[in-house]
Formats: structure tokens, sequence, C-alpha cells
């Protein structure tokens, strides 16, 4: 195992219960999030200093809580344990009443905002950095014109903030929440591409975010956390609002034939 593992070795007593801990509590910190892989048996046991049987133990306990899912073949996974944030039928009733969709946007606003300020606030050196390659890593994707790239950036890097917030109830809310945004439920990042014309507004409004994070100024952080999630809402209603006027010229063009 490397020096990269975020595991520790544990003392003798009560072994595969002192494995049951560590795991847990790496998973209420969420440093092991849903879905993400443990490393092997053998792996484990080398990076905690226990045996393969007390590993192999402490699994089957963690999996019997439900905390873990064993996939055989694959390995074992941390299960999904705050499930949906909204069942399939509610995101129909969205996708039908689209004023609900700024209901949506309305709590992203302020649970960004509220993230990025304790992020300016608690934010590590690990955390810090891990901002900064994100940057990076956005800037060369909108070089590229790389869209997938950019979306996923973009993504990883608003859940990079919540992780810096060091606040746990919040890293697995907003989890869910930006699983959906991964998915495309709500929107797709390629349709603000087109309202900001380059994504050039997009990329400014997370750097002001980072840049805030990164000198602890937590007000700043939360400006400009609210101001993405307002170009965001302004864009959507500019867009339904070209679309209807679309829609009503097209009418009126077929009664005018």
């Amino acid at each position: 195992m490397s020096d990269k593992s975020p595991f520790e070795p544990v003392g003798h007593e009560s072994i595969s219960d002192a494995v049951v801990d560590q795991i847990e509590a790496m998973i209420v910190d969420g440093i092991l999030k849903e879905g993400r892989k443990l490393p092997s048996e053998r792996e484990l046991a080398e990076a905690m200093g226990v045996s393969r049987p007390k590993i192999r133990e402490a699994l089957q306990e963690l999996e019997s809580n439900g905390l873990v899912t064993v996939r055989h073949g694959e390995g074992t996974f941390v299960s999904t344990l705050t499930g949906r944030a909204m069942s399939p039928a509610l995101l129909s009733l969205y996708a039908r009443h689209g004023e609900a969709f700024y209901d949506y946007l309305e709590y992203r606003r302020e649970q960004e905002a509220f993230a990025a300020r304790l992020a300016a606030e608690r934010a590590t050196n690990s955390d810090k950095e891990r901002l900064a390659d994100i940057i990076v890593e956005m800037e060369k994707a909108r070089e590229n014109d790389d869209s997938d790239a950019s979306q996923e950036a973009d993504i990883r890097l608003h859940t990079a903030i919540v992780d810096a917030s060091q606040n746990t109830t919040l890293m697995h809310m907003m989890a869910s929440v930006y699983d959906l945004t991964r998915q495309g439920v709500f929107y797709n990042r390629r349709y603000l591409r087109t309202m900001d014309g380059t994504g050039e507004a997009l990329l400014q409004q997370h750097k002001d975010m980072v840049e805030a994070i990164l000198s602890g100024d937590g007000e700043a952080a939360d400006t400009a956390a609210r101001a993405h999630m307002d170009f965001v809402e302004k864009s959507f209603r500019k867009g339904q609002e070209q679309a209807r006027r679309e829609e009503r010229a097209a009418k009126r063009r077929k009664l005018s034939v």
C-alpha cells in the first residue's frame, strides 16, 4: 500500500472493531464516498497492520450494517447511503412544472454560499491545492473546447468546495444533488455555455469562488457563490423567454401564410 493511503495502522485490542471504527469514520467524514471502491483485503491488511482474516471480519460487519456492498469478482464498495434527492415521480413533476426548477436553484444558491463561506474559514492546505488543481483543469478544458471535461470539472469543483467546508451533513446531502446535476436531470452545462457564449463567464465565476476561499475571505466566497447561482438562474430565465418568443413567432408565421 502506498504512502498516499488514508488508512492507518490499528492497535491490537478488538482489532476488527478498530478497523470498523476507522472505516465508519471515513464514511461519515466524506473521505470514503458512496460508490467508492475500497482497497483489497491484502492492501487494507498491509495499511492497517492487521491480518486479512480480521479485515474480512470487519468488512462482513460493515456489510451487515449496510455500509458497504460486496460485489463478487469486483470488490467492496461504499454503499449508497443518502439515496436519491428526489424520486422519479417528483422529478417528472419538476419537468412538467417549470417554476419548481427555480426552487431547486434557490436551494442550491443558499447551500453553495454556505459551503463557500465555511470553506474560506476551514479549508486545509490539501483542500486548497485540490481547488487550485481543478481550476487548472477547467482552464485546459475550456482551451480545448472539451465540454464533457468542463462539465465534469465543474461538478468536481463544487464537490471540493463542499468537502472543504468540513461539514459532513452538507457533504452527504449535496452529493445527492450533484449526482442529479451530473445526470443532467435539471440542466446541462452545455446549455449554460450557449448562454455564456464561450464559457468564459462561468470559468471566471468559479475562479472568483476559489480565489476567495484561498484568501480566507468568507464574505467574498459567499458573494461569489451567490453570483454564480444568480447567473445560472438568469441564463435559464433568458433562455425560456427566448424559447417562448420563438414559439409565438412561429405560430404567427403559420397564420400569416
